[in-house]
């Protein structure tokens, strides 16, 4: 059974991992910093335009958060690769 309480959590757990690593790129400032600040906000605004596409095609709000948290893991794993 699905537990849409559970995967809220999860995705706020593992979202606040992703802004630690966004504060540290940007604390260190530069072009890399520059570079996060410009890319966060543009990713954010996709994935909003996505979310929202997605609920008024008829998806669920599970899909929503199960997108959001592909998204999260993709920056998790581009984060601390470098």
């Amino acid at each position: 059974m699905y537990n849409p309480f559970f995967s809220s959590m999860m995705l706020a757990i593992e979202a606040q991992r992703v802004i630690e690593l966004r504060l540290v790129r940007l604390a260190w400032g530069g072009s890399e910093g520059l570079a996060e600040a410009q890319s966060m906000v543009t990713e954010k605004m996709h994935a909003a335009g996505e979310a929202m596409t997605t609920l008024m095609l008829g998806g669920s709000p599970e899909t929503v958060i199960a997108r959001y948290r592909e998204h999260v893991a993709f920056n998790t794993k581009r984060l601390t690769a470098a």
